[in-house]
């Protein structure tokens, strides 16, 4: 009976029947002829039993694995994978099922093992729905018949170690679905690729790298969100022309770290690098949640990326989509035959907007497999920060949806209980296993206590409203500001409810929205000044910061994946002026507490006038241990040669930065003497400027 599922690939446990029984060696070699192997370093021919490719070999005592070596298929003489028992134990199994093995990775996927003094690589995967799993790769030149791998029983998972095989090998898993069909999947544990368009996975010793940022990660321990945090947003294939397809991680770690050294930059956040099979997807459509994508090297390249960084003092955040995926059919999508990692109702299971699959986040394997995904990144890949993708489209079962196409609570909410407790789940265990991590939200809805710690729990949350409303006043003409004051003012009503971060990302300068410049209004000069004072304005603003790659330099033309920014434009007077107020206001930001100590409460703020929507103009203070800045922003092209501020019990006041300074390509007016009175001081209005002021106070 045995033999028949073996042959038809229906054997739940090919272990059962195949290797090492007593005094009989069992081979399975569909197709051979005749097969040799070696016992006690004899080689003798083993007896064929039937034409199907079963074949025995009777010894006159016992043996042990290591006692026979056979040859795989690749012609190597190794030890028999049908001799070994599971290398996984009930132990993971339980947790797994339980939704709560937090090295998920370490048991799952082609992992390096020894077994019994014997090196090979370990391969698992979870299918419990399959009628039957075989491993294909180069090994066995891709053939699903040759070697089967064994059910663990009840948990799901099948298991297979191949003694011999090391670090690049290429495989996949081919399963046999209930219905008789076969599907070549690719790893979803895997954490290597090959590189696009071809799929397979690649075995890879992901704990080889030998790190140097121990002192890094042990301050990261001991900071938190109060921290400054500048972050620059990066692509990394269209960063910088190193006139190939893809860098390395290697080359531009060196360039990067060094650059954002220079402009004070103090984070960097890639666009997703998880592995995707579309580049025009920007990576937001994973197929490798565990896979750094091969455009760009290798894992261990990787890891020199972030080692790199940490040394010149750089954090790395992640982009990181756990919203959704893409169905493609090597891939997650009905892995097993059934709707595996996603919903199997559309209404539940399917993204309209994104044609996209959604997981299942109430299956507690599903909700494990991507908490260990996070917590992956930041063990084998020492990052400091997930920023969490579309956090709304989770946490509302009718985001994006009309009426009908989406399934309600029972008592007719709209909440995804199931997500919800996920995204609590993933920033509870995150924070408890690797302290100072930073786990930020795109979370564009209102929903109430994103950064709450009896909330979803995370670090920090992306400020769009904050970004939309700003961004549309300054697309209006200066002109007609004074009737849209509301824009500026509105955000300070609710910045301290959450744990923001101001954005300006890659979302604002694609699809044909246009770059920053050009939402600009105005001649040249006023596009220029406008968007000094939109950067320098974030940089003021309560909240962590977020600046999209190419900004700095004046970009004309949308961001496209495709090329590399226009760093020619810096040749240009304006351009370069620009560049240098960013490089200018971001160090001018680290060195002052008072713009990022008190960021997320009431205590770093004070209004000084927020009224004169005639002129266009608002005024503040920034504040931190007794330290004090006054923030003074005009948001029309008006010069005004004295311009009162109200701020008594002044003692000496001096300006200590101007956007529209020369060097920045401003018209030079600057504050030098200030007028001091009895309830405030005198300033020369820059126009389309940001003036930051450092007063003295009476005692």
């Amino acid at each position: 009976m045995d033999l028949s599922l073996l042959a038809e690939s229906r054997l739940h446990d090919p272990h059962r029947l195949l290797g090492l029984h007593g005094d009989v060696i069992r081979l399975w070699r569909p197709g051979a002829e005749k097969i040799y192997l070696e016992v006690q370093s004899q080689m003798v021919e083993m007896a064929r039993v039937n034409d199907a490719g079963l074949f025995e070999h009777t010894i006159p005592k016992p043996l042990t694995v290591k006692d026979y070596r056979v040859y795989h298929q690749n012609g190597n003489l190794e030890h028999d994978p049908y001799a070994f028992l599971p290398t996984i134990g009930e132990m993971d199994t339980f947790l797994f099922n339980k939704g709560c093995h937090y090295e998920l990775y370490q048991i799952l996927g082609a992992t390096i093992k020894e077994v019994d003094g014997i090196q090979g690589l370990g391969f698992a995967v979870w299918a419990p729905n399959a009628l039957s799993v075989s491993l294909v790769g180069d090994f066995n030149y891709w053939n699903g018949r040759m070697s089967p791998m064994r059910s663990m029983g009840s948990s799901g998972i099948w298991e297979l170690f191949v003694p011999g095989l090391k670090e690049g090998e290429k495989y996949k898993f081919e399963i046999r679905t209930k219905e008789g069909h076969v599907k070549i999947k690719t790893d979803p544990m895997g954490f290597f690729s090959e590189l696009r368009p071809k799929t397979a996975s690649i075995a890879w010793d992901i704990n080889s790298y030998k790190w140097n940022d121990k002192e890094w990660i042990s301050e990261r321990g001991k900071k938190g969100p109060s921290q400054p945090i500048n972050v620059y947003e990066v692509h990394l294939g269209s960063w910088r022309d190193y006139s190939k397809e893809f860098p390395n991680y290697r080359e531009i770690a060196i360039d990067l770290a060094a650059y954002c050294n220079e402009m004070g930059f103090t984070h960097v956040e890639l666009m997703p690098i998880m592995e995707h099979p579309l580049d025009e997807s920007w990576g937001y459509q994973v197929i490798g949640f565990f896979s750094a994508t091969s455009r760009y090297g290798t894992p261990s390249d990787f890891q020199f990326f972030v080692d790199h960084l940490h040394q010149n003092g750089i954090g790395v955040i992640l982009d990181w989509v756990p919203a959704h995926f893409p169905t493609d059919d090597f891939s997650l999508s009905r892995f097993d035959g059934t709707a595996l990692y996603e919903h199997n109702d559309p209404r539940k299971g399917f993204h309209p907007h994104w044609n996209t699959a959604i997981f299942n986040y109430g299956r507690k394997e599903v909700a494990n497999f991507l908490i260990a995904s996070a917590l992956f990144w930041f063990d084998k890949m020492h990052i400091d920060g997930l920023r969490v993708d579309a956090v709304a489209s989770m946490v509302y079962l009718d985001y994006g949806r009309n009426a009908g196409e989406w399934i309600p609570n029972p008592d007719g909410s709209n909440f995804n209980i199931e997500a919800i407790e996920f995204l609590k789940h993933l920033n509870s265990i995150v924070h408890q296993k690797f302290p100072g991590a930073l786990m930020i939200a795109e979370e564009s809805s209102s929903y109430t206590g994103v950064t709450h710690q009896d909330g979803l729990g995370f670090d920090l949350k992306w400020n769009m409203g904050w970004m939309n409303d700003t961004l549309r006043y300054f697309s209006k003409d200066p002109i007609y500001r004074k009737y849209h004051q509301n824009d500026l003012t509105f955000s300070l009503l609710y910045t301290f409810t959450e744990r923001f971060k101001c954005v300006l990302s890659h979302d604002e300068v694609v699809h044909g929205k246009g770059s920053l410049i050009t939402k600009m209004p105005g001649p040249d000069w006023q596009k220029f000044a406008n968007l000094r004072l939109l950067i320098s304005y974030m940089i003021c603003h309560p909240g962590k910061k977020l600046f999209f790659m190419g900004g700095e330099v004046g970009q004309w033309n949308e961001w496209y994946c495709k090329g590399s920014l226009d760093w020619h434009l810096l040749q240009y007077p304006l351009h370069q002026g620009l560049f240098h107020m960013v490089k200018d206001i971001n160090h001018f930001y680290l060195s002052r507490e008072e713009l990022w100590g008190a960021d997320f409460d009431w205590s770093g703020f004070e209004w000084i006038s927020f009224s004169d929507a005639e002129h266009s103009v608002i005024s503040y203070m920034r504040k931190r241990a007794g330290k004090i800045l006054v923030c003074v922003h005009n948001f029309t092209p008006e010069y005004h040669a004295e311009y009162f501020i109200n701020l008594r019990n002044l003692m000496e006041i001096r300006e200590v930065f101007n956007t529209d300074h020369e060097k920045y390509g401003g018209s030079n007016r600057l504050n030098n003497a200030i007028q001091i009175t009895s309830d405030g001081f005198v300033i020369a209005l820059a126009p389309l400027a940001t003036m930051i002021f450092e007063p003295d106070f009476n005692q």
